[in-house]
């Protein structure tokens, strides 16, 4: 049977990745993110293979998230895979010099939107005692560094939230992951340097992740049979060993 997948965060980055790395599976899609002309980009590109529904809103709104996934159609209501993607990290400063403004956004994305979208596709999953809820966290989440402090905590977050929603949907038949990448090349960067010429440093002088590679461990992770659960993931490019050893060519 086809299965559809949810995405949030599809307009760039790993969001966008999976959506084309699903689509190559013929998993039906329903994507999410802040710039429609965007998600209309990859619809007209992956209409071709698999159906394609996309909403458009964010999901540090709480209405606005819970009324997008309510209108759904009724050949996407019936979500198998929720990939909660959306995610930012806003300014390097120390927790001293933190901007009150960039707090709000880490929490209220990393944080709350996750649990906002999760919220509203559970009741079906657990109606249906089937789906799966994959998380993307950071390596942040499993160790901190300086000046990491907000958005590492966020990543925290995602992973106790990912172990709590385990425990929680196990007697109603549903996985739950989490995938921790490192440094991946992607938008990431210049968010988080608010398009600071320093962004441009970020992945030079070693070959860092790439959102595909992140897409094909989340597909590894979704078509695992019935009985396999890939629980957690922690991934780095070959020259990261650490949240803060980066071996780069001089």
């Amino acid at each position: 049977m086809t299965k559809t997948a949810l995405i949030t965060g599809a307009t760039s980055g790993i969001g966008r990745a999976t959506a084309h790395e699903f689509a190559k599976h013929g998993i039906n899609l329903v994507l999410c993110g802040r710039r429609q002309e965007r998600l209309n980009t990859i619809k007209n590109a992956l209409s071709k293979k698999v159906d394609v529904h996309t909403l458009n809103f964010d999901v540090r709104d709480k209405e606005k998230t819970i009324e997008a996934i309510n209108s759904l159609p009724e050949a996407f209501k019936s979500i198998d895979i929720l990939i909660n993607n959306a995610g930012n990290a806003h300014g390097l400063d120390p927790i001293n010099d933190g901007n009150l403004e960039d707090w709000d956004a880490m929490m209220d994305i990393n944080v709350k939107g996750l649990l906002y979208v999760s919220k509203s596709i559970m009741p079906e999953m657990i109606k249906r005692k089937s789906g799966h809820i994959i998380n993307i966290g950071s390596s942040a989440g499993k160790e901190v560094y300086p000046k990491g402090n907000v958005y590492c905590a966020s990543k925290h977050a995602v992973l106790a939230i990912t172990e709590g929603m385990r425990m929680d949907l196990n007697p109603h038949g549903i996985k739950v992951s989490a995938i921790n990448p490192g440094l991946v090349e992607t938008e990431f960067s210049k968010v988080r340097f608010k398009g600071d010429a320093k962004a441009d440093d970020v992945y030079k002088g070693y070959k860092a992740l790439q959102p595909e590679d992140v897409a094909e461990v989340i597909y590894f992770a979704i078509s695992r049979p019935n009985h396999v659960n890939i629980a957690d993931v922690l991934m780095f490019c070959t020259a990261q060993a650490s949240s803060t050893i980066v071996k780069k060519e001089v």
